[in-house]
């Protein structure tokens, strides 16, 4: 006795819109596999007024059929070549590509202090005198010598991170190295590696 294997939806290709069912879809396959355009305008036609008279909530007024159309090239995966009777969908119009976004080409005069050192420095040198800008100055300076620090282990001079303060001030904050004196920072050691030289010294 023959066997016949009924296929299952779980074997057979992925829907692309599956509220129109499978038979809808192979249909539109069918037509987009037609070489003769005028029988693939015939095809495609035909299956417009099949979904028209399914799906009559998707006529418009007048008994528009653009959405129909549209659903149609979707599912055809933008390949239907048919003489529309109607603008359609396009795909640079369904996904379109993301703007380019421009990269900031703008050149930091010191890397090492970063965007925002060099952005905020103005701002707080253009401030009149107070003592607000005076702790704002503090913060920054001793921020800029932080930063120095975690590329320079071997220690930072207070003289080099009041140089580049005034440099990137434009001048206008100048602080004597040999009374403005900054806090000093030191590299935490890792606990582990702590307790380890701690085991080897016993």
């Amino acid at each position: 006795m023959m066997s016949y294997k009924i296929p299952y939806n779980t074997e057979s290709e992925r829907l692309r819109l599956p509220e129109f069912g499978r038979t809808i879809q192979s249909l539109i396959d069918y037509c987009v596999s037609i070489p003769e355009r005028e029988e693939r305008n015939q095809c495609a036609y035909a299956i417009a007024g099949v979904m028209a008279n399914m799906f009559p909530e998707m006529k418009g007024e007048n008994n528009d059929m653009r959405t129909i159309w549209d659903q149609m090239v979707i599912m055809s995966e933008f390949r239907l070549d048919v003489d529309f009777p109607c603008e359609v969908v396009t795909e640079e119009k369904m996904n379109p590509k993301p703007e380019r976004i421009p990269y900031n080409a703008k050149r930091i005069a010191l890397r090492h202090y970063g965007h925002y050192v060099e952005s905020m420095v103005p701002v707080i040198a253009a401030m009149p005198d107070s003592l607000e800008k005076d702790d704002l100055v503090a913060e920054i300076a001793n921020h800029m010598k932080k930063l120095l620090t975690l590329s320079n282990k071997d220690g930072v001079d207070d003289a080099k991170v009041l140089r580049d303060l005034e440099m990137l001030s434009g001048g206008l904050i100048r602080l004597n190295p040999e009374e403005y004196r900054l806090m000093d920072f030191v590299e935490r050691q890792n606990t582990k590696t702590q307790q380890t030289k701690k085991k080897r010294k016993k």
